[in-house]
């Protein structure tokens, strides 16, 4: 199949452009009939796979709510998807539906034609929506996916938030830091030197300094950009420097701890989720090892699994790895035991999620004073360095 840019026309007379996966132009009007459109032209172009806007995670929430309130209303699922492919502004998402609806009633499941787009439906949500067919509780699986997408937007704007404002801030230091080494320290520099008198060191360490700037200018912002680009083209294209990566971001003080506390809150509650809706606990834990992110992380996982595998029980498996700390054990004991696991893997989730909180306020709350700590300390050495050398000079002529 080649990838058309299409310009067609809807009922309304509206020109809708896009992009669609067709065997040749025929096969692409045909598509385009089955979504209402008239085609106009359409041309091959060279990229695979479906183009146009990304897919959000609030469409995919969007998605799964109105399907889910059609599917308890008794809709047929080609009649939901084809409401919903209607009523959808995004081109790309509208061509994925247009192509689920072609795949159902070609006689695929719903599941089956999620599994076709990757990029869209990952592996968790092929696998609920998978489960929800066999148990007949498609409705309930597509709430559940719905709360979940929902918590994992709001756990993506805390993981942003936590990142993100230190990464200002910084930026913040270094800009002032640039300022008063390539401007402000250079305007005083020749001042000083007139005087005459010997400079103390820490006032020719700061000229050293921005001497420095000024003339290896290239060096000071190259070599923090080259290393950048170096660490993270190492961390795309080799498995053991990813490793070391993800192992080095854990092991950061405060932030590492958060970071951990995001990775297993998304693993409990993705794990809690599918298990629920039916889905055996080993299959489930290897699902949720593609929704980490962690490496570190996943091969934990993976050492779970291969315990439970050969027969330990859940909560010794957890414990042995080291995954989780002693309180969060003891919940998963209890829930082992009384038989209502999905119930303890929710609450471990409830339990991340208010930590993580907490403990993005804490940092964030120390983060800033020590910002501008540091800026005063250097605007301080920058004062003294300055200054001193003045004032001993006039405290001699006073004598």
């Amino acid at each position: 199949m080649s990838i058309y840019a299409y310009k067609a026309m809807d009922i309304g007379g509206r020109m809708i452009f896009g992009r669609m996966d067709a065997i040749n132009p025929i096969d692409l009007e045909m598509r385009l009939k089955r979504m209402d459109l008239d085609l106009i032209n359409g041309d091959p172009v060279k990229q695979g796979g479906f183009g146009g806007a990304k897919i959000t995670r609030r469409e995919l929430i969007a998605f799964c709510f109105h399907l889910e309130q059609l599917s308890r209303a008794g809709v047929p699922i080609i009649e939901s998807l084809t409401d919903l492919r209607d009523s959808l502004e995004n081109p790309r998402f509208r061509e994925v539906l247009a192509d689920l609806i072609e795949s159902v009633e070609g006689g695929k499941t719903i599941s089956q034609a999620m599994a076709a787009h990757p990029k869209v439906f990952d592996s968790v949500f092929v696998s609920l929506i998978k489960a929800g067919e066999e148990t007949g509780n498609l409705p309930d699986v597509l709430a559940n996916l719905t709360e979940s997408l929902k918590w994992q937007d709001e756990l993506a704007a805390q993981t942003k938030k936590l990142i993100m404002y230190p990464a200002f801030m910084g930026i913040v230091v270094v800009l002032v830091t640039l300022f008063m080494m390539l401007y402000l320290v250079p305007k005083m520099v020749g001042f000083i030197k007139n005087m005459g008198q010997e400079l103390p060191f820490h006032t020719k360490l700061l000229i050293g300094t921005s001497d420095f700037f000024v003339n290896y200018w290239f060096i000071a912002l190259g070599v923090p950009i080259a290393m950048a680009f170096i660490i993270t083209l190492a961390v795309k294209t080799n498995p053991k420097a990813r490793y070391r990566f993800d192992a080095v971001k854990l092991s950061f003080p405060w932030i590492g701890e958060i970071l951990k506390k995001i990775i297993l809150s998304r693993f409990a509650g993705v794990f809690a989720m599918m298990y629920s809706s039916g889905i055996s606990v080993l299959d489930s834990i290897r699902t949720t090892q593609g929704v980490v992110g962690n490496l570190v992380i996943r091969e934990g996982l993976q050492k779970v699994e291969e315990m439970i595998r050969d027969g330990q029980n859940i909560t010794v498996a957890f414990q042995n790895v080291g995954l989780f700390p002693p309180l969060v054990i003891r919940m998963l004991r209890v829930g082992e035991n009384t038989g209502s696991l999905d119930t303890a893997l929710t609450n471990v989730s409830y339990f991340y999620n208010r930590d993580v909180r907490e403990s993005i306020t804490r940092v964030q709350a120390m983060i800033e004073p020590a910002m501008t700590m540091i800026v005063g300390v250097i605007l301080g050495w920058v004062m003294l360095s300055v200054l001193g050398p003045i004032y001993d000079t006039i405290s001699k002529l006073k004598i």
